[in-house]
């Protein structure tokens, strides 16, 4: 299996495995639910991946890229998430745009052949991020991370695991 392939299925098995998490919360509560006040929530994570396949999308294909308004500022690295509900958009708006935003990165993946994967992103990219390929890897592994904490609260909730 060639580079692209394996981070596809990366993307790809990672947001099964998500989407098999967050199908337990039901209720605007439990999407907020901090098991302390200073933790991720799942809709926080919903909207956090969300903006961040975002910047990845522009970091390779920068007129792929559909920042949503707001979004940083609730979602992005840096941002405090609340277990208020009424401060966040509404859950099936969040997570139609964390769809949207795999799909279009899936998309941009699909585009790009195995020598693309070396070539760097723009300068002011983190350090981290430096080519392609390392944009692609970063996709799967930060939405297992933050699914972590997703599972944390979930299991507060009574909620079975999931994996």
């Amino acid at each position: 299996m060639g580079l692209k392939k394996r981070l596809y299925s990366g993307l790809k098995r990672s947001r099964e495995i998500v989407q098999g998490t967050l199908d337990s919360f039901k209720t605007p509560e439990q999407w907020v639910h901090q098991v302390h006040e200073k933790a991720n929530h799942a809709l926080w994570f919903v909207g956090h991946i969300a903006v961040v396949d975002d910047f990845m999308i522009s970091l390779v294909a920068k007129d792929k890229a559909s920042p949503k308004a707001g979004y940083p500022e609730k979602f992005g690295m840096g941002s405090t998430p609340t277990g208020n509900a009424a401060d966040y958009p509404p859950i099936e708006e969040v997570l139609d745009y964390w769809r949207d935003r795999r799909e279009a990165l899936l998309a941009v993946l699909d585009g790009l052949g195995d020598e693309d994967f070396d070539t760097r992103t723009p300068a002011d990219a983190p350090p981290f991020l430096a080519t392609f390929g390392a944009v692609f890897q970063l996709g799967a592994w930060h939405e297992a991370f933050h699914l972590g904490q997703v599972s944390v609260a979930a299991r507060a909730l009574g909620m079975p695991p999931r994996i």
